[in-house]
């Protein structure tokens, strides 16, 4: 139980994945990453500045090992190009055009089903027989099928067919909301100013609140009674609710 491999987009929800993953006793932890030319790349600069936070969290006592491999994935980028995370040409969604949609156009086709894979062919590489996926319980009600529960169990179902290697997929957050995921992280001092999860990639640097992804984080710290750290084009408005709803600074 001490060695795992960890899916890492430099997100909240995996990084408070990495801080449980710490919490629950593993010490060799690695992490893999992709760059699939997403248009919200910038997940990937939080990479290392979420390790160092955890490292420097657990310097004492039984030292803990992570080690980053960022693939470059880029073929995705190719192949998927009726995604809003793939192709610049393609607004994203907006939270409010997205109520009773199967599918949302920020959808990036069996990109999930790929991660794991490689995900897995990792651990098998590193003998780890643990994958930890932060699918979350918003993606599945968000319209992503390979953020439910019956996707995991449908690839660990193929998984399982390995003759030799016994890998298992765990996805801890799949039955949090998004408040859940923020108590979580802050119960675990998880540094939410280092994480991205916003889907624009705006030149000044803040984060769309009327994105999907933007909107259920804000409203997970809002409903958690909590300021998200990071800022939005939005932030006056978004001030208000603070001040409505008695939300705190994140500690």
């Amino acid at each position: 139980m001490n060695d795992l491999v960890l899916s890492f987009s430099g997100g909240m929800d995996s990084s408070v994945l990495l801080a449980m993953a710490a919490d629950r006793g593993y010490r060799n932890i690695h992490l893999l990453s992709f760059n699939y030319g997403q248009r919200h790349k910038r997940e990937l600069k939080c990479i290392k500045l979420q390790t160092n936070s955890i490292k420097k969290r657990y310097k004492r006592g039984k030292p803990i090992n992570i080690t980053t491999k960022t693939l470059n994935v880029g073929y995705i980028k190719s192949i998927a190009t009726k995604s809003s995370l793939t192709n610049t040409d393609i607004d994203n969604p907006k939270i409010k055009e997205m109520a009773g949609d199967a599918q949302p156009v920020s959808y990036v086709p069996f990109r999930n089903t790929m991660f794991l894979s490689i995900a897995c062919a990792y651990a098998e590489t590193n003998e780890c027989d643990t994958v930890w996926y932060g699918a979350a319980q918003a993606d599945s009600l968000a319209g992503y099928w390979d953020g439910s529960e019956e996707f995991i169990q449908s690839v660990n179902g193929l998984v399982s067919l390995n003759r030799k290697s016994k890998i298992k997929i765990e996805a801890p957050l799949i039955n949090m909301s998004k408040k859940d995921i923020v108590l979580e992280g802050i119960r675990l001092n998880v540094p939410f100013i280092h994480t991205w999860t916003c889907y624009s990639n705006r030149e000044d640097g803040l984060a769309d609140a009327d994105t999907p992804s933007s909107s259920l984080r804000l409203r997970g710290f809002i409903e958690a009674g909590y300021k998200d750290p990071i800022q939005y084009i939005q932030q006056d408005k978004i001030n208000k609710i603070y001040q409505e709803k008695n939300c705190k600074l994140v500690p």
